[in-house]
């Protein structure tokens, strides 16, 4: 008989250029350094628009389905691998949040029903995840000047995804540019993870 250990999820969510990939990146570290078996998942956005799909400000209810789908995919690819860690760089809920910026954005509409079968299909991976970290846009930061990225977009999924995450109550710990806040939600992952690994 065949058994698979579940592994802890942790996912990260937020608007772009705030850190995102970093974190996980410096999660993933120390989790190597203590002999952990982890795996991080990425590049959702550009892996669409090589699939064809609209992104950013151009979301659509196709992109954002193949998006979160996708991440669902690649999670059970890191689980099916025997990895301890899956670290998820784009939680399904930050799909749905790009996508409500993009409606704003463009002062677009979608029929309720599809609305509601988008963030259904988000909330059934809640259930899966240990820690969900929220970064927090800081506008005083320089942005990468190799992408073309659009501020009222920017500040548009930033609010998007505090809204989702505040209005469905779903526990998450807030990631600021700080040093100091960054450093202590590295320790608290990584700490979590290793005292969930020993259960």
């Amino acid at each position: 008989m065949v058994t698979t250990v579940r592994p802890i999820r942790i996912g990260v969510l937020g608007t772009h250029s705030t850190g995102k990939t970093m974190l996980l990146r410096r999660i993933e570290m120390e989790l190597r350094a203590q002999g952990v078996a982890v795996e991080r998942t990425g590049r959702l956005g550009k892996r669409a628009a090589a699939a064809g799909l609209p992104k950013m400000q151009h979301h659509t209810v196709q992109s954002t389905e193949w998006i979160i789908t996708q991440g669902i995919a690649d999670e059970i690819g890191a689980a099916a691998r025997g990895v301890e860690v899956v670290l998820l760089d784009r939680a399904a809920h930050d799909a749905i949040a790009y996508f409500h910026a993009a409606l704003d954005y463009r002062g677009g509409t979608v029929p309720r029903l599809e609305r509601e079968r988008l963030l259904t299909l988000a909330a059934t991976q809640l259930p899966k995840y240990h820690l969900l970290l929220a970064t927090v846009l800081d506008e005083s930061l320089p942005v990468d000047t190799g992408h073309d990225y659009d501020a009222r977009y920017r500040r548009l999924v930033d609010r998007h995804v505090h809204q989702l995450l505040d209005r469905d109550g779903i526990p998450h710990l807030q990631v600021t540019s700080d040093p100091d806040n960054q450093a202590h939600i590295v320790e608290e992952a990584v700490q979590s993870c290793l005292k969930e690994s020993l259960v």
